[in-house]
């Protein structure tokens, strides 16, 4: 018998044809540009950051310090991935227009099922940023 923690979710939908789906789909194309430019700018932070401590021989513990940018890249990767934006979930709110332009989501269900995808969102940009930082403390340089 085989245990599956990923919650099953339809796909988001693709392109142009999003629609605002509690729980699953919560931002259009220029969010998701901007998520993932967000996941971009953390990479090249952790990095970069890594890079740095190698340079200087750091302690091997303070390459720990990665797991922060790391899960910022996670975050910003995971929501450009998944159209879902982990903020606008815990506002309560979704944007399929222009940057700045959010909606407020009037019904309580779909608020709640917004905030529950929000946390396994966060919770899983945090342990791919723990991992990171972790293999970081373990490389042999």
């Amino acid at each position: 018998m085989t245990l599956s923690l990923a919650v099953t979710q339809p796909a988001p939908p693709a392109g142009d044809n999003a629609q605002y789906q509690p729980g699953v789909c919560n931002i259009g194309p220029a969010e998701i540009a901007r998520r993932r430019r967000a996941g971009h700018v953390g990479a090249a932070a952790a990095v970069g950051l890594l890079a740095v401590l190698v340079v200087v021989d750091a302690p091997s513990i303070t390459r720990l310090l990665i797991a922060l940018p790391a899960a910022v890249s996670a975050s910003g990767y995971l929501q450009a991935h998944f159209r879902f934006c982990v903020g606008f979930a815990s506002l309560g709110e979704f944007n399929f227009g222009e940057l700045g332009e959010q909606q407020h989501v009037a019904d309580a269900q779909a608020r709640a099922r917004d905030r529950a995808r929000g946390l396994q969102l966060g919770l899983a940009a945090s342990l791919i940023g723990l991992a990171v930082g972790v293999a970081a403390v373990l490389l042999p340089v």
